[in-house]
């Protein structure tokens, strides 16, 4: 019986290897051995996530074809992986990926760090802040006072509490976009959402387009559905999005969904402006693409300038016949990420669709949990809350902007104006490696390529504002001390692989 539960190409392999790319070597800097190279690549990918465990390698012949290397080299990389507890094989099974005992399974998303490490490691993995009190604390107090008559009936939902679907209908309708209690549905999340969504609108194989960079955890989800990922690359720096290139993607490939952030992108911070979101619209219109619009940042703007209406109307506003957009929102990142709360807004025949599709999924949304996302809703208390919000952001990011440029003045970023993430070029250094080395200085720090698609952005790394403070100074000073060790080539077994072409 075969002891992996995935494969991986050689083809895919050999472009994970090639976007590896490292600093040029200096004066009197020794390269390793190609085997050992071609190792070191392959266990930096297994602990990034990025080629799963118990995943079945090429064979040595084919993986040799495609980096054109030979075969002896690729079997001494598959050696010192098996000596080292990376890779596994079994006589006519072949081999695959393993990790050491004692070492942790690798995260694909980007999980939270567990508690009991947080007091050695400073997490900048998960883009979320503590809870907005006492707003959480009334919030819940006023769904248990509202909960009794509930709690008399099955308790099942599966389009959400007609309270709250009528709520964020009404709040939809106060931003300049008319909508009806039947396009809401409410759901787990905004992931439960978009994996509703996807399921619906694209099956195995379809193409999605989605903006590279994206959200990491996003892209797990839709990579699981078995989706073909098409990337379209962001403007330059905070201008959102190169619509001459969406325009392409969409008429050329004809994508059955794309997928868009365009509020406070994650993880660059950009934010689309009304003409790029008009322009959007009306490509996806015409080349029958389904646009999900990804809102789940949209009140995390951290400038006065967007107070009082200065934010671009929303994506689904240049949509008036409902018939393209599909929009996505959380109680998530505005307010807590432990309020599982999310909603999709579309058209009603849609909305019925997704909840007849959800008796064979999760059946509804807790009921307790609604009913504290409508108290904070009708009594004016989640204006208050996400005020709070926006200045723990405002003040985390400011801190940590100042703590990155004096302790790695050579990283690049534009501030953003809102959203709670900086997207940072590590001054020619290797996410991945980067990532690796933190883990082992104290910090946590997703790469780049998490953010992609095939192992783009590595040169990049995802900063979002969770600490201030002492502890701005403090991850900003560990992430100093990994990236000293990423350039001395001590983040591994040995020095940092070459890059192979494929």
């Amino acid at each position: 019986m075969a002891h992996w539960t995935s494969a991986v190409g050689a083809a895919q392999l050999g472009r994970l290897l090639n976007s590896q790319q490292d600093r040029p070597a200096g004066p009197g800097s020794r390269r390793p051995p190609a085997y050992r190279a071609l190792a070191d690549g392959i266990r930096l990918l297994v602990l990034e996530g990025r080629v799963p465990v118990a995943a079945r390698l090429p064979a040595e012949r084919e993986l040799a074809m495609a980096l054109s290397v030979s075969r002896t080299t690729v079997a001494a990389a598959y050696e010192a992986l098996r000596s080292e507890g990376f890779l596994e094989s079994r006589r006519g099974a072949g081999s695959w990926t393993a990790v050491p005992a004692g070492n942790p399974i690798p995260a694909r998303g980007l999980e939270p760090l567990p508690p009991e490490a947080l007091g050695s490691v400073i997490d900048l993995g998960c883009a979320s802040l503590p809870a907005p009190e006492p707003w959480l604390t009334r919030a819940v107090q006023g769904a248990l006072e509202e909960l009794p008559p509930y709690a008399h009936t099955h308790g099942d939902y599966p389009a959400g509490l007609p309270a709250l679907r009528s709520m964020i209908a009404e709040r939809y309708t106060a931003r300049g976009i008319p909508t009806m209690p039947e396009q809401i549905m409410v759901t787990t999340g905004a992931m439960g959402a978009i994996d509703a969504i996807c399921h619906l609108f694209a099956g195995r194989g379809e193409r999605i387009a989605v903006e590279s960079p994206s959200y990491a955890n996003i892209l797990q989800l839709m990579r699981e559905a078995g989706a073909r990922l098409v990337p379209v690359a962001m403007a330059e720096g905070l201008s959102g999005w190169d619509m001459d290139r969406w325009r392409q993607v969409l008429r050329e490939a004809a994508p059955r969904i794309a997928y868009v952030v365009a509020d406070f992108h994650n993880p660059t911070g950009a934010l689309a402006d009304e003409d790029q979101r008009r322009r959007l619209v009306d490509a996806a219109r015409s080349a029958g693409t389904v646009l999900v619009a990804d809102e789940t940042m949209s009140e995390l703007w951290l400038e006065d300038g967007f107070r009082d209406g200065g934010m671009p109307r929303p994506v689904c506003g240049f949509d008036p016949a409902g018939s393209t957009v599909i929009t996505v929102g959380s109680a998530s990142k505005a307010f807590w990420a432990g309020m599982r709360i999310g909603w999709v807004r579309a058209a009603p025949d849609v909305i019925r669709s997704l909840v007849a599709a959800r008796a064979y999924a999760d059946l509804g949304t807790p009921v307790l949990e609604q009913l504290a996302v409508n108290w904070l809703f009708s009594t004016g208390g989640w204006e208050q809350a996400v005020e709070l919000r926006r200045a723990q952001a405002r003040e985390n990011r400011d801190a940590l902007v100042a703590a990155i440029r004096r302790e790695l003045p050579g990283w690049e970023f534009e501030v953003p104006s809102g959203g709670l993430t900086l997207w940072v070029r590590a001054g020619g250094l290797s996410g991945s490696r980067l990532a690796e080395a933190g883990e082992r200085a104290g910090v946590r720090v997703p790469s780049g390529p998490r953010f992609g698609v095939d192992g783009a952005f590595e040169g990049y790394v995802r900063l979002p504002f969770t600490v201030g403070g002492a502890v701005a100074d403090e991850a900003a000073a560990r992430l100093a001390a990994a990236a000293r060790l990423v350039e001395s080539g001590a983040t591994g077994a040995s020095e940092a692989p070459r890059t192979f072409v494929a």
